[in-house]
């Protein structure tokens, strides 16, 4: 089944996806389904096991750690890609603000794309050591 362009593009302008070549893009959105959620719902659960990466194609979610630092998130925006890597739990909450329509991979999709897709275990090591220097350096 081809790739929703919709989603290949999506997934072009997330950092967590840079440096990926377009044709591999296409392979990961391949695998990728949308999924519509109601403003209310809750999407991740902190604490709680977790199969899925999703992208935000439009509306937004909040994000909450249990640490007083909730925010907002919008298009263009993902989550769960720490539970998709490493198979914890969640560490965040995530409600749908507004209707959200979300680019969703699962774990059992996603890990084989890691063996199969040049480039990506690479470009997910980066966007992963750059936000571990933040954390040390806001830390």
């Amino acid at each position: 089944m081809p790739a929703d362009p919709v989603i290949v593009d999506a997934f072009a302008k997330a950092d967590l996806f840079a440096g990926v070549a377009r044709r591999d893009l296409e392979r990961i959105a391949a695998a990728a389904k949308r999924f519509r959620h109601s403003a209310g719902q809750t999407l991740a659960t902190q604490g709680e096991s977790g199969v899925g990466f999703h992208l935000i194609l439009d509306g937004t979610a909040k994000v909450s750690t249990g640490h007083g630092a909730d925010r907002t998130i919008g298009k263009g925006a993902y989550f769960g890609e720490i539970a998709l890597i490493d198979g914890e739990p969640r560490s965040a909450t995530v409600t749908a603000e507004t209707d959200l329509e979300t680019a969703s991979l699962t774990t059992w999709n996603f890990r084989p794309l890691l063996d199969e897709v040049p480039g990506l275990a690479k470009a997910l090591l980066f966007v992963m050591c750059a936000r571990l220097r933040r954390a040390e350096k806001d830390g």
